[in-house]
């Protein structure tokens, strides 16, 4: 006699991890020009430093062809202070904000991914690291970042939380950036005459 399966159902918990892992990133950046002005701003409008400056290493990969980025997309393993992530991204939309569709996870062992990508035929296609700190209210991020092409921040959450709190800091809507870091690095390159071919302290020739 068989046994009748009850559907398998998941957890408003586990669906919501999965919402979380599958979440619209929405974000701009803006150059600092005065970090330590801004550190203050964060303070005084009740954002707490989550994360101090710690070093970020990011390889993307692609395929032959760059056909991951010919549709738009990105594929990226990430180190941040020891700990590794997966992301990918989706074609995003242009606007007043950057928009795209995230995936992203934590993963064990990052050099592992990479023996299985280059194994499925994906390479390196480009790399680029930076020190970065996380500050946070409790509604949104806020990044703040040293590269080797300058410093940059990111105001990450809801957009009218992303208008709110970049009026807070004095960063007026013309200067938001929705550029991505590989294009902000080919602006550099352009306008340096570097022959770097990643984002990398070594190969910029900065510190």
């Amino acid at each position: 006699m068989a046994v009748g399966l009850r559907p398998c159902r998941r957890s408003w918990q586990t669906r919501d991890r999965y919402t979380e892992r599958m979440a619209n990133e929405v974000e701009i950046k803006f150059r600092i020009a005065d970090r330590k002005a801004l550190e203050e701003s964060l303070r005084a409008n009740q954002f707490r430093e989550k994360t101090a400056s710690t070093h970020e290493l990011n390889t993307l990969y692609d395929f032959p062809g760059s056909k991951l980025r010919g549709r738009g997309e990105l594929l990226r393993i990430r180190e941040f202070g020891g700990k590794w992530k997966v992301t990918h991204k989706a074609k995003g939309k242009a606007g007043k904000h950057k928009s795209r569709k995230e995936t992203e996870t934590s993963i064990g062992d990052g050099q592992k991914l990479e023996e299985i990508f280059e194994a499925l035929g994906l390479k390196p296609s480009f790399r680029y690291e930076k020190f970065r700190a996380e500050w946070t209210d409790g509604k949104g991020d806020v990044v703040l970042d040293h590269t080797p092409v300058g410093e940059f921040g990111e105001i990450e959450g809801e957009p009218d939380w992303i208008d709110h709190v970049a009026k807070l800091l004095g960063i007026s809507e013309d200067q938001y950036i929705t550029s991505s870091y590989a294009e902000l690095f080919q602006q550099f390159v352009r306008s340096s005459n570097r022959k770097a071919a990643n984002m990398t302290f070594a190969e910029c020739g900065t510190k």
